[in-house]
């Protein structure tokens, strides 16, 4: 194997010796440290004279744990700064303190604080040092805290956060320290922060170069030989190859150096969408017996290309990226991060056939890409919504000249080893298409990812993809990033001969889940044609997947023309759910978008089917809208299936009529006049039955039923289970417009943590422990204790049969 040490930073003196190292012998490990650093915050909403100083008398002050999102504990109102377009929820200034002790035994360590995300301009003291200003809040950050604290003593930590300066973001930012926090403590020696890289630069199924970079940093004055040394263990724990280096060095503190190490590894099992098989990469630091720093690093073994005819492959094969944008938020959650709520996202979008994830507009919390490399989507990872120019009066345009390159080189350093990543966004809808400014930073954000990462794709989101497009012009992206346009896709080698394609974002199509309008078979363009008053009282959304906005086009029409091209690499649909702020096509009282094909509740809207019938291998067969309407009154049923020819419907027994895809239809329709009763729709293949779907005329709301998505849960207070909450009437149907208040009650090891039900005009808070049902549905999300133990859940409404149901945590 080829050995070599490359100098990075300060200064290399004495001697320097490079030698091949085998590992064979047992080592005692005293080495790097993390510790989740959540739990036992003091907070406090408001401006604080002397925040950061050590003795002030927080006695009085909010205890919680993180991540927290004071704003998603507000009230909706017009008037809030944020306006309707951020969420219509307050801002604001809040300070959080920590008192904790470091062992006198960490003395002569390093001991560090990592802020995976503050929203927004953090300044972060200890003992009343100031360590840093940190204006963007998507951004992951780290502070040294060695010199400043009392090692076997008492310690306060501070943080200011000041959102209060708004509007500043185009849709929901949330509030706070909203990220996870950790406490990390290494040795003088150890690996850098973010200090590893590693690529595939040869992959086959008979084998696999792993090329591993390892930059090492002396905070010391330590002149001991050491040894670097690492290992790739299979997802099995068994180690498949291995390499290592034996340094000697003398009077080498305050150093910064990078080795380089090649491995092989025979038969790979590769990362793909459909299995996801995942490596790590172990590197030890080891000086005598023991090691002194150990540090892993994900690993998935893959190869991929953007052709500017065939489209993506992955692995050789060609596919097409199935993706869906999201903001970050969590729906009722609000922006604090969880696990299980990103992984229930995922599971939902996996379940429709979705294989990619854009991180609109910024990077995205580190959980989201560990569960994306797990799980199997390709990830397009984006840094910024601006640049220079602003969108909104406060936003990041204020910041990007001082901070755009740390926090660029931040993003890629800290995300650069997930597998799942594919695509590097520098930028989306830059006002500065246009401008003559985009050819000197373009390439200049360029320059900051390559000099980082040479082997992903870099694009931009663009809503001007035209040829006066100066982002485009200046050759810094590889990939030509079309927001929407599609009605353009096929005319694109046209414009751009030999380039490569990709549809950033696409669709924007509106839909109210559960909310239909008559008839369904003409597209309606808002607000130009789109047809009022409304039915309902409130801002609702025909959802046959036929309104749409003027930029955007309905989901059906977007496929037809991305499955048709095979340069059409792939899409990421505008959204994957609905979102907190960007109430299109309204405004208040709308508080949350339109966009998404899963409402803010995560209950999917009916266009999801639409999905599922052709993303996946599935055998689909879904009819819509419900079946209680006025008597006489013309319905549209629509009906999306797969894996059959046709379909047939019957009311109340008679046949209504088959109906059969042709051209490139993706749904069938029928008009009917109602009368109550029955719908059944019956798919055939070949003459033989392969799904029946019964829709019934429900009846008065009678009772409820509690469906949770999880009953086994983590004693770790921070697992959840998401209860469906649905109004049946006596015979068990969902009653398609029922509104009823429901009232919860938690007894036991978990806490009822929000609530919501996919509205988005609702304006009750999501705290309360009650909830309209919103056509005929209600979620309610519980959030285990630390402590173990059996979790009571009930759920009562005026007028109806109760439900309980019992979850156990562990």
């Amino acid at each position: 194997m080829p050995l070599k040490l490359i100098a990075k930073a300060g200064k290399l003196s004495g001697l320097l010796l490079v030698a091949l190292f085998f590992y064979s012998t047992s080592f005692a490990q005293q080495g790097r440290q993390v510790i989740n650093f959540d739990n036992g915050w003091r907070f406090n909403l408001g401006a604080v004279d002397n925040g950061e100083k050590s003795d002030l008398n927080d006695t009085q002050w909010r205890t919680l744990n993180l991540p927290h999102d004071w704003s998603i504990e507000g009230e909706f109102k017009k008037e809030n700064p944020a306006t309707p377009e951020g969420g219509a929820l307050p801002g604001g200034i809040g300070w959080y303190r920590k008192t904790f002790t470091v062992p006198a035994a960490s003395k002569g360590k390093a001991v560090y604080i990592d802020f995976d995300g503050v929203y927004q301009k953090s300044d972060v003291w200890v003992n009343g040092h100031h360590l840093g200003f940190r204006p963007n809040g998507y951004i992951s950050f780290r502070y040294e805290l060695t010199p400043y604290l009392n090692f076997g003593g008492k310690n306060v930590i501070a943080v200011k956060v000041d959102n209060s300066v708004q509007p500043n973001s185009r849709w929901y930012s949330g509030s706070g320290i909203y990220r996870n926090v950790w406490l990390v403590t290494t040795n003088k020696v150890a690996i850098d922060h973010w200090g590893t890289f590693v690529t595939t630069p040869k992959v086959s199924t008979a084998s696999a170069t792993v090329a591993l970079k390892v930059k090492v940093k002396n905070n010391g004055a330590h002149t001991s030989p050491f040894t670097i040394k690492s290992m790739i263990y299979d997802a099995a724990g068994k180690v498949v190859s291995t390499s290592g280096y034996a340094v000697l060095k003398t009077n080498m503190a305050d150093t910064a150096f990078e080795t380089a190490i090649n491995f092989t590894v025979k038969t790979p099992k590769l990362w793909s969408v459909e299995s996801p098989y995942l490596y790590k990469v172990v590197t030890q630091i080891v000086t005598g017996k023991t090691i002194i720093d150990e540090y892993t690093t994900p690993l998935g073994i893959r190869y991929f290309n953007f052709d500017a005819d065939k489209g993506f492959t992955l692995n050789g094969k060609q596919m097409k990226i199935l993706g869906v944008c999201n903001h970050h938020d969590l729906g009722s959650l609000g922006s604090a991060i969880n696990v299980r709520a990103l992984e229930r996202q995922l599971q939902i979008l996996k379940a429709m056939g979705c294989n990619g994830i854009r991180t609109s507009h910024n990077p995205p919390a580190p959980e989201l890409l560990d569960l994306c490399d797990k799980m199997g989507f390709i990830v397009m990872d984006e840094a910024f919504d601006c640049w220079e120019w602003q969108k909104v009066q406060y936003d990041y345009h204020l910041y990007f000249k001082e901070w755009h390159k740390r926090d660029l080189q931040d993003q890629i350093l800290r995300d650069r080893n997930h597998p799942s990543i594919m695509i590097w966004s520098i930028g989306n809808e830059i006002p500065q298409q246009a401008d003559s400014s985009a050819l000197r930073i373009a390439p200049e954000l360029a320059a900051i990812v390559h000099s980082l990462d040479t082997t992903r794709p870099l694009t931009t989101a663009n809503d001007r993809p035209d040829k006066s497009n100066k982002i485009i012009q200046s050759g810094a992206i590889d990939l030509i990033g079309y927001n929407y346009h599609q009605f353009d896709y096929a005319k694109f080698h046209d414009r751009y001969p030999g380039k490569k394609f990709i549809a950033t974002e696409t669709t924007s199509g509106l839909e109210t889940r559960g909310y239909y309008e008559m008839p369904s078979d003409s597209i309606r363009i808002w607000p130009e044609n789109y047809d009022k008053p409304f039915t309902r009282e409130g801002n609702n959304v025909s959802a046959f997947d036929n309104v749409r906005p003027p930029w955007g086009s309905t989901h059906e029409m977007t496929w037809k023309v991305m499955k048709k091209y095979d340069f059409l690499s792939g899409m990421f649909i505008w959204t994957g759910f609905d979102y907190l702020g960007e109430p299109t096509p309204y405004s208040w009282p709308s508080r949350s978008s339109y966009f998404g094909i899963v409402d803010l509740a995560g209950f999917p809207k009916d266009v999801y089917y639409m999905y599922q019938s052709e993303w996946t291998t599935k055998t689909v067969l879904h009819i819509f809208p419900h079946w209680n309407w006025e008597p006489g009154k013309m319905v549209d049923i629509w009906a999306y299936y797969s894996n059959a020819d046709e379909v047939e419907l019957f009311l109340n027994g008679k046949s209504i009529g088959i109906k059969k895809k042709t051209g490139d239809d993706l749904h069938v329709m029928w008009r009917l006049k109602f009368e109550p009763g029955t719908l059944k729709a019956v798919s055939r293949k070949n003459g033989k039955v392969v799904l029946t779907r019964e829709i019934h005329t429900a009846g008065a709301p009678a009772k409820i039923e509690l469906i949770a998505d999880r009953k086994q849960l983590k004693a770790d207070g921070k697992d959840l289970s998401f209860i469906t909450v649905k109004i049946l009437d006596k015979d068990g149907n969902v009653v398609p417009d029922a509104d009823n208040l429901v009232n919860f009650k938690i007894n036991g090891q978990a806490v009822l943590t929000s609530v919501d039900n996919g509205d988005p005009v609702s304006h009750d808070s999501f705290k309360v422990p009650y909830r309209k049902a919103f056509h005929g549905l209600a979620m309610a999300i519980v959030q285990t204790k630390e402590k173990a133990g059996s979790i009571n859940f009930t759920a009562t409404a005026d007028g109806l049969q109760s439900a309980a149901i019992v979850l156990t945590s562990k």
